[in-house]
């Protein structure tokens, strides 16, 4: 690992890869036709044919074709002559900034997460259970050359994360401990508590000190520590999260940081 390099989580494979699972027939194969078109464009920055696209997606052509025509004449792609390829517009990219602009937690929150990053200077993300994973919701990364390093919509698993441990935190035990039980705890590292017990007085362990540690559990060498806060009658959390090599000394002083802060939020939507 280098100066430049970011500490990144790893694909999840396996029957507990933290990705709900999509239900339904033709109509949802066509919507995730739609997001791989897009995912393509993203992955290779470049304009696309027809047919690249078609191969990179693994759409049968005709299918490709038809969603393509379809986003052309709703202004979502353009086409190129020379090459004959396609590209994006901005209509997605504008259409996706308004509606995160009224998400109902960035106006308040997104200031104070940011105070808690700069104060940190570790990664910050907010997160809330989403079926059997954890979905990340907003993420603010360390200033430091090495960092961990995430997006806001990935999935984590509830067991191995550090907010997923917060939320099964915020359960009572009883229930927490049935969760544990109904699921596999698939070892994602060779630091995951995969044995139910443990993984349980860990998480009771983390509720009676007011925290929960993750300790290279989700990702090799990275230490997060997290908070689960109530607001709206919505149960999130927020972590700190960054390499070993600075976190292991500076846990009690980023779970502060981070408790104070959950609490102002908490306090801020109680007095509105």
């Amino acid at each position: 690992m280098n100066s430049e390099q970011d500490v990144r989580n790893t694909e999840q494979t396996g029957p507990d890869a933290a990705i709900p699972l999509p239900v339904g027939g033709a109509a949802v194969t066509a919507v995730e036709r739609v997001l791989d078109i897009f995912e393509a464009f993203h992955k290779v920055q470049k304009p696309l044919s027809l047919t690249d696209l078609a191969e990179f997606t693994g759409i049968p052509k005709s299918s490709c074709h038809a969603i393509v025509g379809t986003l052309t004449a709703r202004g979502y792609l353009y086409s190129l002559t020379r090459p004959r390829s396609l590209y994006p517009t901005r209509r997605f990219l504008d259409i996706a900034r308004d509606i995160h602009e009224k998400d109902p937690f960035v106006d308040r929150v997104m200031p104070l997460l940011e105070r808690l990053r700069d104060a940190s200077r570790e990664t910050v993300i907010l997160g809330k259970r989403q079926g059997d994973a954890v979905i990340y919701l907003q993420v603010m990364e360390s200033p430091h050359p090495i960092r961990y390093s995430a997006k806001p919509g990935e999935f984590k698993p509830l067991h191995s994360s550090s907010i997923g441990k917060a939320l099964l935190g915020s359960l009572k035990e009883p229930e927490m401990r049935a969760q544990i039980a109904s699921r596999p705890l698939q070892a994602i590292t060779s630091s995951t508590l995969t044995e139910p017990d443990a993984l349980a007085q860990d998480i009771l362990d983390g509720r009676r000190r007011g925290y929960f540690v993750t300790r290279g559990e989700n990702v090799p060498d990275v230490w997060a520590v997290s908070a689960f806060l109530s607001v709206n009658s919505e149960t999130l959390a927020v972590a700190i999260a960054g390499p070993r090599h600075r976190m292991e000394n500076n846990v009690i002083e980023c779970a502060q940081l981070l408790l104070a802060t959950c609490s102002f939020i908490s306090r801020q939507w109680d007095r509105s």
